[in-house]
This record gives structure tokens, sequence and C-alpha cells, in this order.
């Protein structure tokens, strides 16, 4: 099963990090956290690690929603969407999807929240 949506770029990882934050923003997700896994795992393992973020996106009305049907929904918020550079330099950034984590969650009332949400995370990645 694939739980993600993903694209690879062609620009520089910091351009790829502002650019999926604006495409973010303007379907109403904010960033809530952003995890620097390479600074991360340098600082606590001493290894080397390639240019790898975690940001932690919310839509705070689908989000609020959610937590009306589903009281421990929070355990699976917010939605993450990496971005990460390859050996070759490109670029890709992934974003969850979220029908498919839903799937773990026998709440049906939550299937057109989290259709919603993959909808608006898919044109974000397609428009990236």
């Amino acid at each position: 099963m694939v739980y993600y949506f993903s694209k690879t770029l062609d620009m520089s990882f910091e351009d790829a990090i502002q650019k999926i934050t604006e495409e973010l923003k303007k379907e109403g997700f904010g960033v809530l956290t952003e995890i620097d896994v390479k600074a991360t795992l340098k600082k606590k393992l001493d290894v080397d690690f390639r240019n790898y973020k975690i940001l932690g996106s919310c839509n705070p009305d689908f989000a609020y929603r959610a937590l009306q049907k589903e009281r421990m929904i929070g355990t699976m918020l917010p939605c993450n969407v990496i971005v990460q550079e390859s050996d070759d330099g490109k670029v890709e950034v992934a974003a969850i999807d979220p029908a498919a984590s839903m799937q773990a969650i026998d709440n049906p009332e939550l299937a057109d929240i989290a259709q919603q949400v993959r909808s608006k995370l898919e044109a974000v990645i397609e428009k990236v």
C-alpha cells in the first residue's frame, strides 16, 4: 500500500522547503514543527546524514473536524511532509496520504475528512 505522495524536484534543498511551505499555506496548512533530521542525527549519534527535514503541517479546520469525530486522532496529527536530498543532488518532497493512514481507525466518519485532506495534500505536491 502506498502511504504517501511524492515528487522529485530540480531545485535546491532550501528552495524546496520554501516552495512546499508556500504551497501548504495556499491550501490552508501551517507548519507547526520542523525537524532537521540531519542535524538531530549528527548531534545525538554523531553520524552524517543527507539533508532531510520533516515538516509537521496542519490545517486547523480539518484537524478540528477530525478531533470532533475521533478523540484519539491527535496521535496521527499533524500531517507530515518531508523534504530530502538524494545522492544525485535532486530533492524529493513527499506527504502522507491521510486516507491511507485513516484506514487504521475504525471510524467511518473520518473517511470524508481524510479524502478532503488527501486532495489538498496531493495538490500541494503537484504544484511544488
